[in-house]
């Protein structure tokens, strides 16, 4: 089987690094179908350290320069591969299997979920077949695989390499297979997609469902317990952290999921519910409850969440500071205390009663 990594005709020199139209799978927050294949990449944000050669693309359907490109990150794959194999020789073997077998990084990563993924009655062998059919076909997802990888290395301090996210950040391979599961969706092979949905569920504990449209350079950081419906829509470069949940508000049927907006970053156990939208560079605090639409770039917090105050970074998604500062605190105890009844004792940011 080739290698098509080897080979990207997608990728195009520096000058062209502006926008190119998306996939069905690559749709971005607007969600209108009529229109939503003119709609175009934005240029990705100076704070988002890629790769350059990740980010280019060019305009359809003008064809990008064919040439071999080279490929960074899976050169930083093998290497990192090999000298964990030095340091561990009893992985030698699992890590020959799982990386310096393959010629690229679309193999390995097929075999390393194909393997996770195998049971008695859903062989790897033929779990692999149908992830290289589609991966090894579809260009977006190579680019989005490889912005992905980077999106866990630069924002997730417990990922130590890219291998280490290649071979074992469970996040990172519920998210290339829904990616996979997206395109079978879409080709009409729905049994099969949904079929990877529950088997992802049960290993991973991520239950993505196959019709959701999620864009690249994405962290579901731990991933465990996160929960997207079918009609949710995910921006490029989002953050996750685990037992989040982008569900739906009872039995109606249609457009029922939350949108949420490029950059945004949404805390540990955040529940947003409805079709609402999660605005451009916003942040859901953990534990929060959300029924109605955030602003972009401001911080939502509490059961119903409030909007608190306005956020200073432009992707928290890309910082990844959850931390809120003295003023966050001062201005959520002044609302608190202003709400309570005549006469009631509320004790100060500082734990003093008032």
């Amino acid at each position: 089987m080739a290698c098509l990594s080897r080979h990207r005709p997608w990728l195009a020199s520096s000058d062209m690094l502006h926008h190119r139209p998306l996939s069905a799978h690559h749709r971005p927050l607007h969600h209108d179908d009529a229109d939503a294949d003119a709609v175009c990449l934005p240029p990705l944000s100076s704070a988002y350290r890629i790769f350059p050669v990740y980010a280019m693309g060019a305009p359809d359907p003008t064809p990008a320069p064919q040439f071999d490109g080279p490929d960074p990150i899976w050169d930083a794959v093998r290497q990192e591969a090999k000298l964990e194999a030095e340091k561990e020789p009893i992985l030698s073997s699992f890590l020959y299997a799982s990386i310096l077998a393959h010629d690229c990084l679309e193999q390995a990563l097929v075999f390393v979920v194909a393997n996770r993924l195998q049971n008695p009655t859903l062989l790897a062998t033929q779990l692999m077949d149908i992830f290289s059919n589609v991966v090894m076909h579809d260009k977006l997802i190579q680019r989005s695989l490889r912005l992905d990888v980077q999106a866990f290395k630069d924002r997730d301090p417990a990922c130590l390499s890219y291998c280490s996210a290649v071979l074992y950040m469970k996040g990172y391979h519920a998210l290339q297979v829904h990616r996979i599961a997206h395109a079978l969706w879409h080709q009409g092979r729905k049994v099969l997609a949904l079929a990877l949905q529950s088997r992802v569920s049960e290993v991973f504990g991520v239950d993505i469902h196959p019709a959701a449209k999620i864009g690249e350079g994405i962290l579901l950081d731990h991933g465990t317990g996160v929960v997207i419906g079918e009609t949710a829509i995910v921006g490029n470069r989002v953050s996750m952290l685990h037992g989040v949940t982008l569900g739906g508000t009872g039995k109606e049927i249609g457009d029922r999921h939350p949108k949420v907006g490029e950059g945004a970053l949404i805390g540990a156990s955040a529940t947003i519910l409805g079709n609402i939208r999660i605005g451009e560079g916003a942040m859901i605090a953990a534990g929060s409850l959300v029924l109605k639409d955030v602003p972009p770039h401001s911080i939502a917090a509490g059961i119903p969440a409030k909007v608190i105050t306005g956020l200073q970074e432009h992707d928290p998604s890309l910082t990844m500071k959850h931390d809120a500062t003295k003023d966050f605190f001062t201005h959520v105890a002044n609302n608190f205390r202003d709400e309570m009844p005549n006469g009631a004792k509320n004790p100060d940011i500082n734990g003093v009663n008032n």
